[in-house]
């Protein structure tokens, strides 16, 4: 009997122990849910003032992806004037330092001063360029494949920009 008696105060005290974790568990995960919530709705105030966009936008800008090779509206598009981001509008690239790399997207060898944020790839293989303004995703740069004087290459998806025709004087 008095093992029997010992075993359900061991069994009583595990699962006191067991129930207590829990509802901190719980109280903690509700916390960090809590501030999760407060950083969304910061965003999404400021999201509110960002351009609606098509899923395939989404798909590239939000989510990283990447469109085609050859497919975007601008890689074989030369004209004069200003690339601005998709997502809030912000200049990213003058038509002056765009080329033709033959790559199936958009190259450019530099940014507008302060225009375009770069980030290292997880794997560190690669570097992510977003936009500075609004984080959105716009490609990937490549450094030292000397296809320009600024041995630069940003590689851009077309869904990632807008472009800005400059005004023709008359």
């Amino acid at each position: 009997m008095y093992s029997m008696k010992l075993i359900s105060n061991k069994t009583f005290l595990a699962l006191t122990l067991l129930v207590a974790t829990s509802i901190s568990a719980c109280a903690q995960q509700q916390k960090e849910e809590g501030k999760q919530t407060t950083k969304a709705s910061s965003k999404t105030t400021k999201k509110m003032e960002w351009n609606k966009l098509t899923k395939e936008e989404e798909r590239v800008i939000v989510g990283k992806g990447t469109e085609y090779p050859g497919t975007g509206q601008y890689d074989k598009f030369f004209e004069k004037g200003t690339y601005i981001c998709k997502r809030c509008n912000a200049p990213l690239y003058k038509s002056d330092t765009k080329f033709d790399a033959h790559c199936g997207w958009p190259a450019f060898d530099d940014e507008i001063k302060g225009a375009v944020k770069r980030i290292p790839d997880a794997d560190g293989s690669r570097t992510e360029i977003v936009c500075a303004n609004c984080e959105a995703h716009l490609g990937h740069v490549f450094v030292g494949e000397f296809l320009t004087s600024k041995n630069t290459r940003h590689c851009v998806n077309s869904v990632s920009m807008s472009f800005v025709p400059d005004k023709k004087e008359e």
